[in-house]
């Protein structure tokens, strides 16, 4: 079935649009833009009251298969993903076995195509077992369908093994997702390091931790001068880094997550686990650095760090509960209700953070831009619609998200994907 959207205030980025237009999708691309545009032959959308983005992109997503699928799965990801607005999700590869082959690799792309109601692209990893100590089969992995790499959730500490990653990644001309943590520094923490870890008596997860990681690793990405990613940065001093990185040219970028923009460590207090996330919530002050950078431009990338836990894992002490909450329903309404609404940064800003930019780091040439030849995934947006958050009707397997109850205003209306319908409000 071909679509034809009427009316719809269309945002795009890279092209610097934003006027009212019709959108003709014909075969799963984007056909013509225009004022006014007729089709004999194409299910009509009204979008009058509708803002239409390029579909947006998580390029930092946990799905859990294979090996945890009582917890989320291509499906139920997928779905979840497709309610949030996104139309692509990118899956990190600590799975039980992790995504360190080709098998796994091509097991991923193969199923999602089977299964996924979006796009499902896999991060593979960059040593083997996520254990630091030797590199994958890179052009392997990249000829299987990945279209990154990085060991999510275990920091490389070898600098040896993390300098020929990046150059490596250099020559397939892959995004390197870097997560920044020295697990010396934060081995047993359980929060953010601070005046609230001392009142609540648990121990903490220092800044310096991060930082630390970052510095090197931008020390190394200038020394190959490959590409790095910072994932889910959430430090000022992080944030002081990619800044001057920037400023010296180097090819680096950022991202943030919606929970780190918008909570403290003082949500802790009473000592929910839905809270507890790695890298943990800061305190205000770095929280406020968060929102500077995404201001200026420092940070690239808004991702949500998706990570699905069942009730049976968070309900228990605080300190005994895995790190982790579910993002992918929430964080537009989050992000246009806090920010946007609250006019911190403007709705092309979110759009370019939540669509262009991700698909541009990771080569998705057909997306995350409105232009005709384009793949027709989009995602449409209704600013005025006001939400609650009810983790009991989520998509995810899993509910663990510390937004529940939150009234929010402005929400997904529509996600298409491929020019098919996948969600409607």
């Amino acid at each position: 079935m071909n679509l034809l959207i009427k009316n719809g205030r269309v945002i795009d980025p890279i092209s610097r649009t934003d006027e009212t237009l019709d959108i003709l999708i014909e075969n799963g691309q984007i056909k013509a833009i225009s004022p006014r545009l007729e089709a004999n032959e194409a299910e009509i959308i009204d979008a009058s009251r509708l803002v239409v983005a390029p579909g947006f992109i998580d390029m930092h997503v946990h799905l859990r298969e294979p090996g945890q699928e009582h917890k989320e799965d291509l499906i139920t990801g997928s779905r979840a993903a497709a309610r949030g607005g996104f139309t692509s999700i990118c899956c990190m590869p600590n799975t039980k076995p992790p995504n360190d082959n080709s098998g796994i690799t091509e097991y991923l792309v193969v199923e999602a195509k089977k299964k996924a109601v979006v796009n499902i692209f896999p991060i593979a990893a960059i040593t083997r077992e996520l254990a630091g100590e030797e590199l994958t089969d890179m052009v392997d992995l990249s000829q299987a369908g990945a279209v990154a790499f990085s060991d999510d959730g275990h920091p490389i500490t070898n600098s040896l093994i993390m300098r020929r990653a990046l150059e490596y990644s250099l020559l397939l001309n892959k995004l390197i997702i870097d997560h920044c943590e020295d697990k010396n520094l934060s081995a047993g923490g359980v929060m953010h390091e601070g005046e609230i870890s001392c009142r609540l008596g648990l121990p903490g997860m220092p800044a310096a931790a991060e930082e630390i990681m970052i510095a090197r690793d931008l020390i190394l990405a200038e020394l190959t001068r490959a590409r790095i990613h910072i994932a889910h940065i959430s430090t000022r001093g992080g944030i002081e880094f990619v800044r001057l990185a920037k400023k010296k040219g180097l090819a680096v970028s950022a991202e943030v997550t919606p929970h780190h923009l918008i909570l403290t460590d003082e949500c802790l207090a009473n000592y929910d686990p839905n809270f507890k996330v790695n890298p943990p919530l800061r305190s205000a002050d770095h929280r406020q650095a968060l929102i500077d950078g995404l201001k200026d431009g420092t940070i690239d990338v808004i991702a949500t760090d998706h990570a699905p836990h069942t009730p049976e894992e968070k309900d228990v002490e605080f300190d005994q509960a895995p790190f982790g909450l579910i993002g992918l329903e929430t964080a537009v309404s989050l992000m246009l209700d806090r920010f946007v609404h609250k006019n911190i940064i403007s709705l092309e800003r979110l759009i370019q953070l939540m669509a262009s930019n991700p698909a541009q780091l990771l080569g998705l040439k057909n997306k995350g831009r409105i232009a005709v030849g384009a793949d027709a995934d989009l995602t449409l947006l209704n600013l005025r619609k006001e939400v609650i958050i009810d983790v009991n009707r989520f998509a995810s397997k899993s509910r663990n998200s510390p937004f529940h109850g939150w009234k929010l205003r402005g929400a997904v209306a529509m996600t298409i994907v491929g020019g098919k319908i996948v969600y409607s409000s």
